[in-house]
């Protein structure tokens, strides 16, 4: 397989690889927005609850790309390298953490998180391309203790894939091409996804 037709179909395929964990204490944990039309089917064959998780970067006071840490609703991790003022980070992640919970409020409406605690957490995205949300992502699901952490995603660069192995108990990926630039390049369609998009498959997972 060179390419993906789409994130419906990515999400089928890789359904069938993770048919051992249905029936498991588990939940499907989506990082939106790309995620959630490959998390949203997974979750309905695995027979799991889907969850959106959001995290957002902290940017250095001088070079806000460059990454020093990252926020979520529940928890921060900080390189403790980065030698920043801890006023800074207190600022930031105040500042974060209020849109954050905006983003999670219009997702998630008044539905309450579902903890991750002795479960099977499998973490589900479009694809990789640099890792460094995902790699948060895992950072402070850890946090809440699960039993196991599995990713899947449709395509990721080798080294990303590699990377994670080390991090997390198991990683399923569909396509692992030796040359990557971006993920949209591996699927024959690869529209963006609504916020729209997001609330209305959230909402038809609570039907299911």
């Amino acid at each position: 397989m060179d390419m993906i037709k789409n994130r419906e179909s990515a999400a089928q395929l890789l359904a069938e690889r993770l048919q051992k964990y249905k029936g498991e204490h588990g939940v499907v944990l989506a990082i939106p927005r790309g995620g959630v039309p490959v998390a949203a089917p997974i979750a309905k064959s695995l027979e799991m609850p889907l969850e959106v998780t959001l995290t957002k970067k902290i940017g250095h006071p001088s070079n806000p790309e460059f990454a020093i840490g990252s926020v979520s609703l529940k928890s921060v991790a900080v390189d403790k390298r980065a030698e920043v003022p801890d006023e800074y980070i207190e600022s930031e992640v105040q500042r974060i953490r209020e849109s954050l919970k905006q983003k999670y409020d219009l997702f998630m409406g008044k539905r309450q998180h579902i903890l991750l605690k002795d479960k099977v957490v499998i973490i589900v995205d479009d694809g990789i391309a640099t890792g460094k949300t995902l790699e948060a992502t895992i950072e402070l699901v850890k946090t809440e203790q699960p039993r196991k952490i599995v990713i899947a995603v449709p395509v990721a660069p080798f080294e990303a894939i590699d990377r994670f192995r080390g991090m997390v108990d198991e990683v399923i990926c569909l396509l692992i091409p030796p040359f990557f630039q971006a993920v949209g390049q591996f699927y024959e369609e690869f529209t963006q996804t609504s916020d729209q998009e997001v609330i209305q498959l959230l909402q038809e997972q609570d039907e299911v």
